[in-house]
């Protein structure tokens, strides 16, 4: 029976349109790309290998021609996606409406190679109403997106697959640069340049406590004797003092005592009274690079996450699409939108008129509607079933698009002048007058009921000439704070103000950094590592343009030209990667100047010592005059937690002290009579019972549990950490239970005899060393480990019509699914929370397919020889197999859309 043949990414957006579709339509998914350029030597097609271009997979002789390939993980989907073309009457490419999902479609109409009529079918959100609009509105493939698509694709790759194998033969092996990724990183470490340049200055103020008919307000100092008094700004940051020409007044400890006690005897008087009518506007609904921002801010969500857990709702059908630099409203959702309000909030809360909002995004790419929640009228959060962070991330959305049609806040901004003595106080106050969208959303923030609290600093009336009573006054210090480092959302923040890249890819830029080792993410800030600063240096004096967020800015302002078809690509690629000022000959020009030593050498100022990038990671080394009198270089690991800003001369001293001259002993073990000593590793501090000899190769050792600081370790505290495991008593159904410290960090074991042993990690409060039976107990009561001694972070539920549980967990290797003896990876980027029951059985139905199909390979070569069959004349050898098609330079022209069948389909 002919069908309609509907493809998609992913078999969450397959199952959901499914259901919108007549019995006629088979929605399949293609499961992201099909066909891109080769990641490694061993894709390459054997007619390509050896030629020059091969690795870099685009052939820069012949039109920059890219060589698509399709991935050994993507055979088998391509050959069931033809076979479900088969008896289709019609092939409808339902993929995203954006530049990657046009090239996707693109990549199947090459692949498939389609007799029957095709249409490309786009919509921004997943209902009944759109899909049937999508039906109803299918158009042609857009080979301008197309175009700009694959451009960007080949000028990423030379950029990466031409600067990476420098930076292996001078930094170290395994590095990678990007054409965004390099800039990105470059920010992280001016940041932390400034940080490490930064000096801190101090000053003091005072606070004052008052009163008036029963209500307390707070006052700071601003002026004594007429002078204003320093604050934190009024500081250079590289020297600590007052800036040049400054006219403040900087108070001393001493100075603020003596004006305490000044004021404190003084009369308090009212010298003037201000307020001030404003108003505040709500911010407009969310793009992908503000939903990012305020992801990270409320949920503390990475831009990773933000965009998994947002590409499940919009699959799902419960936001439209999430990747868009618009912020304009469809009418449907206005309306929506400003029903909500006044059934929720009522009449005086809606905006008095319609309010549309503008794109003000320097390089806005196909822009189709902001992120708002799908349909033509809003499920509210308590009604769509949601839970954990797809819950919370929906809410967010629902309330940014309520509040983009609520009233503007009306608010008094109260500000209050008061004399004693010769210093003059102020108290700042905010009366809100009407609370209007606040009542929503406040930006910000999670509870915005309980921001609205927070908005409003009520003042008692006053007026010129009252005396407030004073109740107590405070003399306080202050130090100046360097320069925040970039928490995700600050970096989105920046790299969209500065026009680099585009807010769909920082989720996976930000990935990459962290992945390859530029940066860690501690407490929602990226700090950079001592590679980063190798790197950047390197790239900075041999390659500025590539680093320079100006230069990169104007490379994104080239790529959407090219889009829009006002610039031709081949002439911007060949000036970019050709010529005597091009990528390829800068590269051969300048790698022989590059002298490896140097680029991996960081010189910190202030250091006693260079620092240097070796096959295991950071090191200091410095040269010192031995007792022989004879010089010596001294190297020493840098501990990883140490960072590029944190490294003192004081800690480069102790780590290149204790390489020379050995440790220093906590102590001695009472038990062995051996000393015990605290050591730096590569991979942090820990503690050690004797020194390493041939009596005694392999000492005890223990590293320190997270959050303990080595200055603050005592010799009871090592002791404790070299005998573990410690026994905590017997379980009441038989066995010892102990407490121990492990690979994974701390845990509790119940060891039931004959090998079968129980694990649970310990959680934030506990502590290995104090841990007792009662709470070992606790936790062993909790869900069940998996073999390994794994904890299962999920548990699926029951496939219908199976009897075993899926469950997630996360192993050595990443995070996994398991089905009885079926253990399946997770696709890199998807989580324990993200992780559906279908998704999880489709993994492992494919891993049980490959088991099957390996066990037939294996018994095939294991057959006698006797069974084979007689000998015959061989067949010819076959033809050495073609890339896929593509056109050359006109490949991206309207009639490209025009099928040219693949000659390895």
């Amino acid at each position: 029976m002919a069908h309609t043949l509907v493809i998609v990414e992913s078999p969450t957006k397959a199952r959901t349109i499914r259901g919108f579709l007549p019995k006629a339509f088979r929605v399949e998914a293609s499961m992201g790309h099909v066909r891109d350029l080769p990641n490694n030597a061993s894709e390459i097609p054997a007619a390509h290998k050896g030629q020059k271009w091969a690795n870099l997979g685009v052939n820069t002789e012949a039109d920059f021609e890219p060589l698509y390939v399709v991935p050994k993980d993507k055979k088998k989907i391509v050959r069931e996606l033809k076979d479900a073309l088969k008896g289709a009457d019609q092939l409808l490419l339902a993929t995203d409406e954006d530049r990657e999902g046009e090239s996707i479609s693109w990549h199947l109409l090459q692949l498939l190679a389609p007799k029957v009529p095709v249409k490309r079918m786009v919509f921004h959100e997943i209902t009944k109403e759109a899909i049937g609009r999508a039906l109803d509105q299918t158009r042609e493939l857009d080979m301008e997106l197309v175009h700009a698509q694959e451009t960007r694709r080949i000028l990423d790759r030379l950029v990466g697959y031409t600067l990476s194998p420098l930076l292996w033969k001078k930094v170290a092996w395994g590095l990678s640069a990007g054409r965004v990724q390099s800039v990105a990183v470059r920010l992280l470490v001016q940041r932390e340049r400034a940080r490490r340049a930064f000096r801190s200055g101090s000053y003091w103020d005072l606070k004052a406590a008052l009163e008036k008919a029963g209500t307390r307000f707070e006052a700071k100092l601003t002026h004594l004797e007429g002078q204003r008094i320093a604050t934190g700004n009024d500081f250079d940051e590289s020297t600590g003092g007052l800036k040049e020409g400054s006219k403040v007044r900087l108070l001393s400890e001493e100075e603020a005592r003596k004006l305490s006690a000044a004021v404190e005897a003084a009369d308090w008087s009212v010298t003037a009274v201000e307020e001030k009518p404003t108003v505040r506007r709500p911010v407009p609904p969310f793009t992908t690079s503000t939903l990012q921002q305020e992801s990270n801010r409320k949920l503390r969500l990475s831009a990773r996450e933000t965009m998994r857990c947002a590409q499940g709702l919009y699959e799902r059908g419960f936001i439209t699409y999430m990747r868009t630099d618009s912020v304009h409203l469809s009418d449907q959702a206005i309306s929506a939108a400003r029903s909500c309000v006044e059934s929720r909030y009522g009449k005086e809360y809606l905006s008095k008129s319609v309010r549309q909002f503008s794109t003000k995004s320097r390089n806005a790419q196909e822009a189709h509607e902001a992120i708002r929640p799908a349909g033509e009228s809003f499920r509210a959060p308590q009604e769509t079933g949601l839970d954990g962070r797809d819950l919370a991330l929906y809410e967010l959305i629902w309330k940014r698009t309520v509040a983009s049609q609520m009233a503007e806040a009306r608010l008094t901004m109260l500000s209050v002048d008061l004399n004693a003595a010769d210093a003059v106080f102020k108290a700042s106050g905010k009366r809100i007058d009407f609370p209007g969208f606040f009542r929503a959303y406040v930006e910000g923030s999670d509870d915005p009921d309980a921001a609205l609290e927070g908005q409003e600093v009520l003042l008692p009336s006053l007026s010129v000439g009252d005396a407030p009573s004073l109740k107590e006054v405070e003399a306080l210090g202050h130090q100046t704070q360097p320069p925040a480092r970039f928490s995700e959302a600050s970096l989105v923040k920046m790299l969209e103000k500065e026009g680099i890249g585009r807010p769909s890819t920082y989720a996976s830029i930000i990935g990459t950094i962290v992945d390859r080792g530029y940066a860690t993410l501690l407490n929602n800030s990226l700090t950079p590592s001592f590679t980063a600063f190798a790197v950047t240096s390197l790239l900075e004096e041999h390659f500025p343009d590539l680093v320079d967020p100006g230069f990169t800015a104007r490379m994104e302002n080239t790529l959407d030209e090219i889009s829009h078809g006002t610039v031709q690509w081949l002439p911007y690629l060949e000036g970019f990667y050709k010529g005597d000022q091009g990528l390829e000959s800068q590269v051969h020009q300048r790698e022989g100047d590059i002298d490896p030593g140097a680029s991996r050498t960081i010189d910190l100022e202030g250091l006693p010592c260079v620092v240097r990038i070796g096959r295991f990671g950071a090191y200091l080394e410095s040269k010192r005059v031995g007792d022989d009198g004879e010089e010596e270089l001294i190297k020493a690991t840098l501990p990883r937690e140490i960072t590029p800003a944190d490294l003192d001369a004081d800690q480069a001293e102790l780590i290149l002290k204790q390489k020379a001259d050995g440790p220093e002993a906590l102590g001695e073990d009472p038990e062995t009579g051996d000393l015990v000593y605290l050591l730096f590793g590569q991979y942090g501090p820990y503690v050690q019972r004797g020194q390493v000899s041939d009596e005694n190769p392999k000492p005890k050792r223990a590293s320190l549990p997270k959050g303990v600081k080595p200055e603050d370790l005592n010799l009871d505290d090592a002791l404790g950490l070299l005998r573990l495991p410690r026994l905590l008593g017997e379980h009441p159904d038989g066995g010892k239970v102990q407490a121990g410290l492990g690979r994974f960090g701390p845990y509790v074991v119940w060891d039931k005899g004959k090998g079968e042993k129980d694990y649970r990690s310990l959680k934030g409060d506990d502590d290995v060393l104090a841990v007792g039976l009662t709470r070992a107990l606790e936790l062993l009561a909790m869900p069940k480990r998996g073999r390994g001694g794994r904890t299962a972070l999920k548990d699926l539920g029951k496939p219908e019509g199976s009897e075993e549980t899926i469950q997630v967990y996360d192993g050595p290797y990443g995070l996994y699914v398991k089905q009885g003896k079926v253990n399946a990876s997770l696709p890199e980027g998807k989580g324990a929370d993200d992780i559906t029951l279908e998704e999880a059985v489709e993994l492992l139905a494919a891993k049980a397919s490959t088991k099957k199909s390996s066990s037939r390979k294996s018994a095939a070569a294991k057959k006698p020889a006797a069974k084979k069959p007689a000998a015959k004349k061989p067949a010819a050898k076959p033809a050495a197999k073609k890339p896929p098609a593509t056109t050359k330079s006109g490949r991206l022209r309207a009639s490209a859309v025009r099928v040219i069948r693949p000659a390895d389909s």
